[in-house]
């Protein structure tokens, strides 16, 4: 059991303070399913930056650079690859023939050895089950609706993904794994946690909560896609029941 967490701040009316506030409160809100390991990804002037290590978000004290757009992040239970070899740890960077990304996966996938085999993938050290996600999505070349839709009905288990784009778009998908979004429109901002109780303790006594919001619903079999203007689409794939 895990958690993600992460923020748009696509007005970059928030500031660099805010957002600091606001995306260790989400931290450590998020520790309830994951104490082991946490990490954040954020694109810095182009680049991907990943910053992660195996201890409680609560000792982290995560900041961004102030003109920070999208943020994705992670606390983990270990249930694969010990925590203490950083690189088992989320996020995971990906690489396409377009650039690099960050996923974050909450979940269990159980066909992870499988996939390795069936699909030919390169041998790697990191022995979590998530990142075959990223294996998977590297072999096609290209980060989009189609394949994330393609790695999402070959992976067998729980999960919600979130991944990053270093050009400042993220996708969410969700198989059966619960995902929490609000949209704080006139903020120009979206926060996100894996469930609505941890949203609810991190928004806890914060002046977010004081503004109107939507929550957007994410169903089973669904992409989101948010850019760096804050425009969201959707998109559809197969959910395997075994």
């Amino acid at each position: 059991m895990c958690a993600i967490f992460g923020l748009v701040n696509y007005k970059h009316l928030i500031s660099k303070k805010r957002m600091k506030i606001l995306l260790n409160r989400l931290a450590v809100a998020s520790e309830v399913r994951g104490t082991d390991a946490s990490g954040i990804a954020y694109v810095k002037k182009g680049k991907m930056v990943i910053y992660k290590r195996p201890v409680p978000a609560r000792k982290m004290h995560f900041s961004v650079p102030s003109d920070t757009t999208i943020v994705t992040g992670h606390t983990r239970f270990t249930t694969q690859g010990s925590a203490e070899l950083n690189f088992n740890n989320h996020p995971f960077i990906g690489r396409t023939e377009e650039g690099r990304f960050a996923l974050c996966h909450n979940g269990v996938l159980c066909n992870d050895d499988e996939l390795s085999k069936t699909e030919n993938l390169p041998e790697t050290p990191i022995q979590t089950d998530s990142y075959v996600a990223v294996q998977l999505i590297e072999k096609q070349g290209v980060l989009d609706f189609e394949s994330i839709a393609q790695m999402s009905e070959k992976v067998m288990g729980s999960f919600v993904f979130t991944i990053l784009r270093d050009d400042n778009t993220l996708y969410i998908s969700k198989g059966d794994n619960p995902i929490c979004l609000l949209h704080f429109k006139d903020l120009g901002l979206y926060i996100y946690s894996s469930t609505p109780e941890i949203m609810e303790e991190a928004l806890k006594g914060d002046p977010l909560s004081r503004y109107g919001f939507e929550e957007i619903r994410i169903h089973d079999g669904e992409i989101i896609r948010i850019d760096k203007y804050g425009q969201l689409s959707r998109s559809r794939f197969t959910l395997r029941i075994d």
